[in-house]
Formats: C-alpha cells, structure tokens, sequence
C-alpha cells in the first residue's frame, strides 16, 4: 500500500509535465471536487448527516474569496483563510437547524439551504455580480514575496498543495477522540446520550468543519478559473458531491476523491454532456448496485466490518 501511495505522489507531480493545458485544469477542478467530497462526506458518512447543499458553503467561501482578490489582495493564504472563515459562519448559522435533523429531513433541509443561497447569488447583484459573476480576477499569489501563478499547471501546483494539506487534517480529525464521537453519533445516537455526550455541539462542530472545508474548495475555484458565478454553487455541484461520496463509499475520505475524479473526468470529457441529469442517475444506480461499499470496497479484506453508509442508497 505504501509503494501504491508513492507511485501516485509521483503521478500527481508529474502531471503538467507530461500532460496538456486542458487535462491538468480538469485535473485541478477534480481536486476541488474531492475536497468539496470530503465535504460531504464528513457529514454524510462520518456523522449520519446526509446533506444536498454542500455546495451552498463553496459559493460563500468563493465569494469571500473573490472580493478578497478584487479589492484587497492576490494573495491566496489571504484569500483561502477569507473563504475558510466565510464557509465557517455560514456553516454554523445554518447548522442550528441543520444539526437538528435526521435521514431525509436532513436532505430536504440542506437543499432548501443550498437553493436559498443560490437565489441570493443570483440577486444580490452589487456583490455577487447576478448572474455575470464575479470577473477580473488576477493571478493568484501563493503567499507573500512569492510570484504570481499565470500557467494552469503552477496553478495545479498550488492546488494540490493546499489539497494535500487539508486532506491531512481532515484524516486527523477523523482518527481522533472527536472522529470517534462522531461516529458514535451517527451509529447509536441515543447510546451517546446516555453516555452524556452533547450530541448537538458534536454535529453543529461537524456541520462547521465541513463548510469551512467546502469555503476552502470555493476559494481554490476562484483561483483555478479566475471567476465565480451563481453556477458553481448550483444543486447539480451539491448533486455531484454526494454521488461522488455514494461511488467512493460513504466513510472513506479517499473514496470520495476517487469518486470525484471519476465524475470529473466523465463531466469534462463530455460523457455526461446534454443528458447530464439522466445519466447521473444511471452513474448512481450502477454504483449504488455493482459497488455496494463504493470504490473504498474494493480495497477491503472478505468478511470485514463496513461502516453503516449513512445513506438511504
């Protein structure tokens, strides 16, 4: 396992040598669509949260994000502590009622979030830009006294950069004590209780986690494509980060990104093209009855333990 780790460490740095212009931007929006993931999956499979309106909390923190580049700084670790902090708070208000929900109230519930949010975009025009967008982006500066990133492939660089460093604090705080909590949350609630753990703190501290993580995937579009609009927090995002999360297995960080960047290669090479919505579902189907564990299965010994999926599918 550890020399499969190497090799795909080494195939992740080689890419924008070996690889075209286009294939490492697809590339970079597959890691922004893993981190949105893990998102998802924090709350869906580590808590027992399912939520539809991840997305919701990438257009906060993408927002953020972009004004910071507009009228305040290039700087990245500016703009992504900007959309982290933004994606936090929207989380958390949000989250006094979201934590307080179940199974397919829960669903209902993140996705009257997302839609509202979405509806705001679109009309709150003198900040969001309505339906334009937010334009006239710069090049991202990665930190002080660096330069700024012009090529798509330096810009890969700093994508994954960030990536990999969340990617370790989100395993951290999986394994630990509160990791644990939550997933005792979510496998025996009413056992937690009993034991006297403040059920509600531990899923309003996971709802805001997962927007903070969702609020940094929000700054890394804005810097990846240089723009922002109402569409990339639409329901087809949030839809792609839970199908992303049902193929990879639900539980399994890494079968998340792995699920995302099946969906994003099929997205942008146009195999989901017009019928988008029909063979989503289709995708889902497959999944959900060829791959019952998701792809995080595949890796697992016969007759181990599965975490519950947290899922109705």
């Amino acid at each position: 396992m550890r020399a499969v780790a190497v090799v795909g460490v080494v195939a992740a740095l080689a890419v924008p040598w070996v690889l075209g212009p286009y294939p490492v931007l697809m590339l970079s929006h597959a890691l922004i669509l893993g981190l949105l993931a893990m998102s998802a999956n924090l709350l869906t499979g580590v808590t027992g949260l399912p939520t539809l309106g991840q997305a919701a909390y990438l257009g906060v923190g993408g927002y953020a994000a972009a004004t910071v580049a507009r009228a305040v700084t290039p700087v990245g670790v500016v703009q992504l502590l900007a959309a982290v902090a933004a994606g936090t708070a929207a989380a958390l208000v949000t989250g006094t009622v979201v934590a307080r929900s179940h199974g397919i109230v829960a669903i209902m519930v993140t996705l009257a979030v997302g839609e509202l949010l979405h509806e705001a975009a679109v009309r709150w025009t003198p900040v969001t830009g309505g339906t334009d967008g937010l334009a006239g982006i710069g090049d991202v500066v990665p930190f002080w006294g660096l330069p700024p990133l012009p090529l798509d492939g330096q810009v890969y660089y700093y994508v994954l950069a960030v990536f990999a460093l969340l990617a370790a604090l989100v395993a951290a705080l999986v394994r630990s004590p509160v990791g644990l909590v939550l997933r005792g949350v979510r496998d025996h609630e009413p056992r937690m209780r009993a034991h006297g753990y403040p059920v509600f703190r531990y899923r309003l501290l996971a709802q805001g986690v997962a927007g903070g993580l969702a609020g940094a995937a929000g700054a890394l579009t804005v810097s990846a494509q240089r723009y922002f609009s109402p569409a990339d927090l639409g329901f087809d995002v949030s839809a792609l980060a839970l199908l992303a999360v049902v193929i990879g297995g639900t539980g399994s960080m890494w079968g998340a990104c792995a699920g995302a960047a099946l969906l994003v290669v099929l997205r942008d090479q146009g195999l989901l093209g017009a019928h988008n919505g029909l063979l989503l579902g289709v995708t889902c189907l497959v999944a959900v009855y060829t791959l019952p564990r998701g792809l995080a299965g595949l890796r697992r010994r016969p007759g181990a333990r599965y975490p519950n999926r947290g899922l109705g599918c």
